[in-house]
């Protein structure tokens, strides 16, 4: 194996950027790919360059992969998956190890100090800062996922808008479907566009009938693991409080 591709690689891994190694068995040949780089002495098709970034953007795992010259031994090295969840409150606190233990680094974020607080939260990432402050400086990309939970206009409204305006997979916020009426108008009075807003799954969740805080946080990472691996379920999204529409 080439040192001076796969130092290249480690690096730009290190440095949370997606990066794709590829090698022709036969040959020893390597190509290295990410979003906007391409190097190495083997030469890959448009379409295999493409396939390549498309497979690094869903986060797909190592192996064998057909190119169309033939087969190559890829081996991906992929940021880890986030969740920045807006509003320590109980669906959180079971939403953070479902989260973990589907790979997710997770992140609570509540300038409430008597809601995001290490008794509540042992163990995780709090940030006690108003989200629009803490958002931006996250930097949420193509493998954040963010959920507004707080179900207060004050901390959900302005973390929405900072989430609008980053590459983050999935977007999500609690209410019910009259709320979430609600909150489109106020943003889009605020100057975003319908199609920004329409990147906010809300009512958050699948419309499973869930009713506990347990039974939410289990809607809502699968809606999140639709989204990211392109389920028939996402979009299906409906949960409100108590059932009601309202």
């Amino acid at each position: 194996m080439k040192l001076t591709l796969l130092d290249q690689a480690l690096d730009l891994a290190a440095g949370s950027i997606p990066v794709a190694l590829a090698t022709e068995l036969s040959s020893g040949r390597q190509a290295l790919v990410t979003a906007t780089l391409q190097d190495g002495d083997l030469g890959l098709a448009p379409g295999d360059i493409a396939d390549i970034r498309a497979r690094l953007l869903e986060g797909g795992g190592s192996g064998m992969f057909e190119l169309s010259a033939g087969a190559v031994f890829l081996e991906i090295w992929s940021p880890a998956l986030r969740l920045l969840i807006v509003g320590a409150v109980h669906i959180a606190q079971t939403l953070v190890p479902l989260a973990r233990a589907a790979s997710y680094r997770v992140t609570i974020i509540d300038p409430r100090g008597a809601f995001a607080s290490r008794e509540r939260f042992p163990d995780v990432e709090i940030i006690p800062e108003w989200p629009d402050d803490a958002i931006p400086a996250l930097a949420p990309d193509r493998r954040t996922a963010l959920v507004v939970l707080s179900h207060d206009p004050k901390i959900d409204d302005p973390a929405l808008i900072a989430a609008l305006a980053s590459d983050a997979f999935y977007i999500g916020a609690l209410g019910s479907r009259r709320s979430h009426a609600s909150r489109r108008e106020r943003m889009l009075a605020s100057g975003l566009s319908p199609a920004a807003i329409d990147r906010i799954h809300g009512p958050v969740g699948l419309a499973i009938g869930a009713q506990s805080p347990a039974e939410i946080a289990i809607a809502i990472l699968a809606e999140i693991t639709a989204v990211l691996r392109g389920g028939a379920l996402a979009g299906r999204s409906g949960w409100y409080p108590d059932g009601r529409d309202g």
